[in-house]
Formats: structure tokens, sequence, C-alpha cells
């Protein structure tokens, strides 16, 4: 008989104990060194807050994250936090996919709106509420290979350097003996885009306008000026190079002398052993611009526990949260405090003119934040494409890409 009480009692006690909370899903994409800096900040965050647990999601590759995270919505079944790019969140926030961030940053003791650069979370601001907490505030730089430079004997970037400048810098660290390129560049809106603005032209009239601008002359010379590094001076890899090697590994081989992209490739990029490297700013047209690279914390509507998902993305928000990612040189941190510390100008980590991202955040511009802005551009990007590696004239490009994304326009938000 008291086996039988103690087995019941044993039932009765199970069945009374608390529940073990669910851990708390968080995707995010990248290759392993920014894997390891998320992997770092959950430890720090676990640490802090042993009773909420997180699980990383981890899809190596950006487009197939995007599929991925596309197909989980569809089913309703996202990670409950999301990293998302400006681009890129809209449509998702139109959708009631996304849940306001707005109560919960208002009632924060960790963060405050004022404390991130205006630039960062302006962005993210649909029907006049904050969606999601960005993380960072990267810009489009130049990297560059300092071992090719110095053996062409040309000198480093310098921050006031021309377009003319970038194109004969190019056309001197260009050999083709060695399959060995001036610079990397993908043939995108995101690309071209600074380069419009800095000539004159825009992409679009206003936030909700009616289509496209790329026909206007500053944007036609400026987007011929791009086109021509690949079809006319081949200072930038061909479709067949590129297909062969990413620019990104091309870089790291050290065949790439200069390549274009955010702050996202420096965790990397510090792994680099065979060459010094360091990073400067865009080529300077007729008008100071550069663009936007930002991502954000986001919470999905489908989230169990929205509370104990907030705490994670407060925390990875935080100044202590920056500082650990900021450490890893994945971000440049949207906290002001952080991003103007040691935490990010830290002078013995690469690259050593990590205040040129900084520099740059005046002459910033982002691009519009449209539930269908992700069909505009990815229409764009494969007319580009094909000026880009000859297959079309800029001319019929521009015109394809006006003609077949003014439906989008028409539908936008």
């Amino acid at each position: 008989m008291r086996k039988l009480w103690l087995l019941v009692l044993i039932v009765f006690l199970g069945a009374c104990a608390p529940a073990q909370p669910h851990p708390i899903s968080f995707m995010v994409f990248g290759d392993p060194a920014e894997l390891k800096a998320y992997q770092t900040l959950v430890a720090a965050y676990e640490k802090k807050d042993p009773a909420n647990q997180i699980e990383i999601i981890h899809i190596p590759d950006q487009g197939e994250y995007r599929k991925r995270l596309g197909a989980d919505f569809a089913a309703g079944t996202p990670a409950n936090v999301v990293l998302i790019n400006y681009r890129r969140y809209a449509g998702l926030a139109q959708k009631g996919a996304l849940v306001s961030l707005q109560a919960y940053l208002d009632r924060s003791t960790l963060l405050k709106a004022g404390d991130f650069y205006a630039e960062s979370i302006q962005p993210y601001i649909w029907r006049k509420e904050v969606m999601c907490i960005p993380q960072n505030i990267s810009s489009l730089v130049v990297y560059y290979n300092k071992a090719l430079f110095d053996a062409a004997g040309v000198p480093y970037p310098k921050s006031d350097w021309t377009w003319d400048d970038f194109l004969s810098t190019a056309q001197a660290l260009t050999n083709p003996a060695n399959d060995q390129y001036g610079v990397g560049a993908e043939p995108s809106l995101i690309r071209v885009a600074p380069f419009i603005w800095q000539n004159g032209g825009e992409l679009v009239a206003n936030p909700l306008a009616a289509r496209l601008l790329v026909d206007s002359a500053e944007a036609r010379e400026a987007i011929q000026w791009f086109v021509d590094l690949q079809v006319k001076h081949h200072v930038v890899p061909d479709a067949v190079a590129a297909k062969s090697e990413d620019l990104e590994s091309r870089f790291s081989n050290g065949r790439l002398g200069m390549y274009l992209d955010s702050r996202r490739v420096v965790p990397t990029f510090r792994a680099i052993t065979a060459f010094e490297w360091d990073v400067a700013p865009l080529p300077q047209g007729k008008f100071p611009a550069g663009i936007l690279h930002a991502d954000a914390y986001c919470l999905t509507s489908a989230t169990p526990d929205k509370d104990a998902a907030w705490k994670f993305i407060e925390f990875a928000n935080s100044v202590e949260g920056q500082q650990i990612i900021a450490a890893t040189g994945r971000t440049v941190p949207s906290l002001k405090s952080v991003a103007e510390s040691a935490a990010f100008l830290d002078p013995n980590a690469k690259p050593a003119s990590s205040q040129v991202f900084l520099d740059v955040i005046p002459a910033l511009r982002a691009l519009p934040v449209l539930n269908n802005w992700v069909d505009i551009e990815e229409t764009a990007n494969a007319e580009l494409e094909r000026a880009f590696y000859g297959t079309a004239s800029v001319d019929d490009v521009i015109k394809a890409m006006v003609d077949r994304t003014t439906i989008f326009f028409s539908e936008a938000e």
C-alpha cells in the first residue's frame, strides 16, 4: 500500500511541476564566422537569464534564408525571432505576421529610441510604430587588399577619391594572367543606387511613387558607368568567372583588389592571414551619398511567449548585447554609444579604418520601405544583370526595369 501511495504522490507532483519552457527560436543567416558571433551573443544571454533558452536556426546562404523565411511564414511556422533587412519586412508587417515592438520599446528600461542612430531606426517604423529593433547601421564600403595595391604601386584609397580614381585604381589592379580583378561588385539595385544618388539621380520620386526613375539622364549615366566596369573596362569578373567563384571567396583568396560590401563580411575577413586589408569609403560623385545596410530583430506574431522573446531582443540590442556582436566584427552598432566606443573602434581589431562606417552615416540614404519592394528590387536586379554581363544594352535594360516594375508600384503600400 505504501508503494502505491508513493507512486500516486510522484505522479501528482510531476503533474503539478511547472512545464519546462520551449526554447525561443532565433533564425539567422551567414557563414560560420557570422554564426559564431550569434552563438556568443546567445551564450551571454542564457547565462544572464537561464530560464529562457535560445535555439539558433542557422541558414548559411542569404538567398536560402529568404526562401526559408518565406516558406515558414507561409506555413505559419516562422521562428520566434528573425533577422530581417529593412527592405524586406514591410510585406510581413502588412500581413500582420510581425508584432509591433513599440509598446515594448516604450516600457523598456534598457532601450530608448533616442539612443539609436535615427538613420537605423527610421526605416523600421511602419504605420507610425517601431516594428523591429535594428542591430546595425552598416553601409556599402570598399574593402581593399593592401598587398595587391603595394604590388601594383598604387596608393591606398583616400576619403576624397573620385569615380575616375576608382576606375584607374581598378585597372591597375587587374591582371588577367593571374585571374586577378580590380574590383568585385554584384549587378544589383542596392549596389548601383548610391552611384545614382551621387550623380544627382533618384530611384523614386517619393516613398509612394508611381515608378522607378532610373531613366533620368543622371541615373542613366550612373548605371552606364557601373556597367562599363565589366563590359568595357573588364575590371570586374565576367559571368563565367563570377559563377566559378563568388566575390567574397575571391577577395579572401587574394585575387580581388577591391570588393564592395557591407560590414557583415568582417568576421570572415578577419581570418585572412595571407595579406593585410582595410576599408575605404565609396568613391565620390557630384553629391555625397551612401546606402544603408541594416537588419533588425523582428518578433513574429506566431510566437507563443512574446514577452520571453522580447527579453532576448531587448538584451541583444542593449549596450551589453551590441558590444558582444560588435567585438566579433559583424555589425556597425545601431546604438550610438557602442558605435562610438572602443567596442567598435578597437584600433587592434581589423579593419583599422572602422571609423569610415561612422563618417558616412550623415550621407546615408535608405531604399523605399514598401510592402512589395522585394518584387521591385528582384525584377530590377534581373535586368541589371543582363546589362552588366553584356547580354543587353543599358538603354534596353533601363526601359525594361521601368516597364516591368511599374505594376508593383500601383499595388504598393
